[in-house]
């Protein structure tokens, strides 16, 4: 891809539906593109750049908010890789931005609209904005390239401290309630095959799945949707009920992707295909070759498509890759000392540095990552959770030297309390901090 500085900021904006603003705004919290500058102080953008700004705005509307989508990118472009030419991320054969583009900006300022009526609290002028956006586009645009970003765009204002989590439940409930009125308004359904949509246990995070079932809907097939945290004996008795020929589900953490093995389980036993998709699997490339299904991919406009390629003739689903024995081992011995190596903590730990509230939720976030990684056979996968929690501490100006210090706390722990069953483990935690801040050990 040409790297040669040649495009204004008048092109770039018709290439990508971007605003002015809005790139303004990426290039300075983000260091997303890095355009040149001309002899009179313009920048100027290349191909390269322009294939970045893309590649974000289709991580946006797979869900992922733009400070994570940032920092995904900075993280594979560091270890080697070219985020752009990963088959994970491979670009839609519709354009990206396409959603984006009606009327011009209109959808982009009517997203804006929204999302300024929902931090606001003012239901009426945002249930306006959605009207308007439904009167002159399909559902179909208006999900992906209104309510998709602009919950993502209040997600990202909550990790940087620029809004509370109120006004993100409050944009969340709007718009559930409006996907859920759209879905009560789909006519009855028209093709052959049954769709199985599952939230599995623990998940809480219904949107994606939702809008996922409304457009499946729209497109005339029978789904069935089951909602948020689906333990297994439940969604057993469901398979007895509905005898889909494929089934849905969506993890946009790290712990509820590891459910999803409880419910794969369950569906190789009948022969029934699993297909999964979130931001869970967005965030880490790898961690789709650990589920044994077919992966979605990380835009929901195209994950469409493989579905009706699944229904249409399944081929068989890929079986995770063995787990090694040591990672087996330190799952075991981690489920079994964990509330030794808690207390422990705790009791070293005092007030004064981490107040204790904080404390627990740290201890028991960190122990459930650890245990999640070790039951999906990579540790490596919980890393971009440390990446997040050290942003969302350095947006709140706690000094990052803290993460490293509880680290290196909970390794001496294990250490202690798993003996040689916990090498793995610390071995992994001696590899995060060696790239992280350090300051005197606190506690």
């Amino acid at each position: 891809m040409d790297d040669t500085p040649v495009y204004n900021l008048k092109a770039v904006v018709l290439e990508t539906g971007l605003k002015p603003d809005t790139l303004r705004a990426w290039e300075r919290r983000y260091g997303l593109p890095t355009p040149n500058r001309s002899d009179g102080g313009h920048r100027l953008y290349s191909e390269r750049d322009i294939q970045v700004l893309k590649w974000l705005v289709a991580r946006q509307q797979a869900g992922l908010s733009i400070s994570r989508a940032a920092e995904l990118w900075q993280r594979l472009s560091e270890s080697g890789q070219d985020p752009a030419e990963m088959p994970e991320y491979a670009p839609a054969h519709r354009l990206a931005h396409a959603p984006l583009m009606l009327a011009g900006q209109a959808l982009e300022d009517l997203r804006s609209a929204w999302v300024q009526a929902c931090l606001a609290f003012d239901e009426q002028r945002a249930e306006a904005a959605l009207n308007q956006a439904l009167a002159q586009s399909p559902v179909e645009n208006v999900g992906l390239g209104l309510l998709v970003p602009g919950l993502a765009e209040i997600g990202d204002l909550w990790y940087r401290g620029q809004a509370s989590p109120q006004q993100e439940h409050f944009a969340s409930e709007l718009a559930l309630r409006r996907i859920e009125s759209l879905l009560a308004a789909t006519p009855s359904p028209v093709r052959d095959g049954r769709i199985l949509v599952a939230c599995p246990p623990e998940e809480q995070h219904t949107f994606m799945p939702l809008l996922l079932t409304l457009l499946l809907r729209r497109r005339g097939w029978a789904v069935t949707y089951l909602g948020a945290n689906v333990p297994a004996a439940q969604f057993e008795e469901a398979l007895d009920s509905v005898r889909p020929h494929l089934c849905l589900t969506s993890a946009q953490t790290l712990h509820a992707a590891a459910q999803i093995l409880s419910l794969a389980e369950i569906l190789q036993t009948r022969g029934i295909p699993l297909a999964f998709g979130g931001t869970a699997f967005a965030m880490r490339p790898s961690l789709a070759r650990r589920i044994p299904g077919h992966a979605l991919g990380n835009q929901l406009e195209d994950s469409l498509d493989v579905i009706e390629s699944l229904l249409a003739s399944p081929p068989p689903a890929p079986g995770p890759p063995a787990i090694e024995p040591a990672l087996r081992g330190a799952q075991q011995a981690l489920l079994a000392r964990r509330p030794h190596i808690e207390a422990q903590l705790l009791a070293q730990i005092p007030e004064s540095v981490v107040p204790a509230a904080q404390l627990h939720t740290g201890l028991d976030n960190l122990s459930q990552a650890i245990l999640d990684g070790l039951v999906l056979g990579d540790l490596d996968l919980v890393a971009p959770e440390l990446s997040w929690v050290e942003g969302l501490m350095a947006h709140a100006h706690v000094p990052t030297e803290r993460l490293t210090a509880f680290l290196d706390a909970y390794a001496r722990a294990v250490a202690e309390h798993l003996g040689p069953q916990g090498k793995p483990v610390v071995e992994w935690l001696d590899r995060q901090t060696s790239d992280r801040p350090t300051g005197a050990k606190e506690g």
